[in-house]
């Protein structure tokens, strides 16, 4: 029986159908997988173990609901926490998940980066609004990543004036009054020197407009000279310290170990790539 010219051509859609999809899997099949929003989920596994686990942290509930199913049946995590919280438990179970992907140091940090993420949601979901700190780069004679240097020259260039770094990233050890959050990545201190107290003010907010945490340091707090702490929001790189300072933030509270009230200067609080899209 010959086929009609419409016939056949449907006859080799419905053949090359699953050609187009991930291999093995139709395309009606690839396109169904729901996105998680890797932006919503950093940002949650910041904020929610600062906080009870009553409250969620807004248009985050989809994404982290799906990365903490796929912990739960990779036995990672008890169904009982499967609840759209990422507080410290499901922090925890990724930090297992990444070491069981034989990651280590940063790479394992609880923090769900995307190459992790891709592999977790493997048939299950696929990685959208995608966050990555980009390679270790040298500024100032300081080492931080790409989006550390883009957010820092942003500042400069809302500020007006150059920023001078006191402390980079990824300095294990570096200054022990920094209580660990200059590990990993996406921290620094800023200098201060030649600042009065309205300028001090004013390098905050253009770092905080940016997608910063950042508070003005004095020695009353403790064993250091004045300078600014600036944690960039969403950091993947994060030390675990670092992730606490940015929850605190989004709290209302100063990154500090008391958990002190902020002191300013509010602004609405945004991350780098929120910045980008305003």
């Amino acid at each position: 029986m010959k086929l009609s010219s419409a016939a056949a051509g449907l006859t080799a859609a419905f053949l090359l159908a699953p050609l187009t999809g991930a291999p093995g899997m139709p395309a009606a099949h690839a396109e169904a997988l729901p996105a998680l929003k890797m932006e919503a989920a950093v940002k949650a596994a910041q904020i929610d173990p600062r906080r009870p686990d009553n409250t969620l942290t807004p248009g985050a509930k989809a994404s982290v609901l799906l990365v903490e199913r796929a912990l739960r049946d990779r036995s990672l995590l008890d169904p009982k926490w499967v609840d759209g919280y990422f507080g410290t438990t499901t922090v925890t179970a990724y930090a297992s998940f990444q070491k069981s992907l034989g990651l280590s140091g940063l790479a394992a940090n609880g923090m769900p980066g995307k190459s992790s993420l891709t592999k977790l949601g493997a048939g299950r979901f696929k990685v959208t609004d995608v966050v990555a700190p980009g390679p270790r780069v040298s500024t100032g004679g300081f080492v931080v990543n790409t989006r550390t240097r883009n957010m820092l020259a942003e500042a400069e260039r809302l500020l007006g004036r150059d920023l001078k770094l006191d402390q980079g990233s990824y300095n294990p050890g570096g200054d022990p009054t920094s209580a660990g959050t200059h590990d990993g990545g996406g921290v620094v201190d800023i200098s201060v020197e030649g600042m009065n107290s309205a300028t001090r003010t004013s390098v905050v907010r253009g770092l905080r407009l940016v997608g910063f945490a950042a508070w003005v340091r004095n020695p009353q707090q403790d064993d250091w000279p004045w300078h600014i702490h600036a944690v960039a929001i969403s950091d993947t790189d994060l030390s675990g310290q670092a992730q606490h300072q940015v929850g605190d933030y989004y709290l209302g509270l100063n990154g500090l170990a008391g958990r002190g009230p902020d002191d300013g200067p509010k602004v609405t609080i945004r991350t780098w790539e929120e910045y980008q899209r305003r």
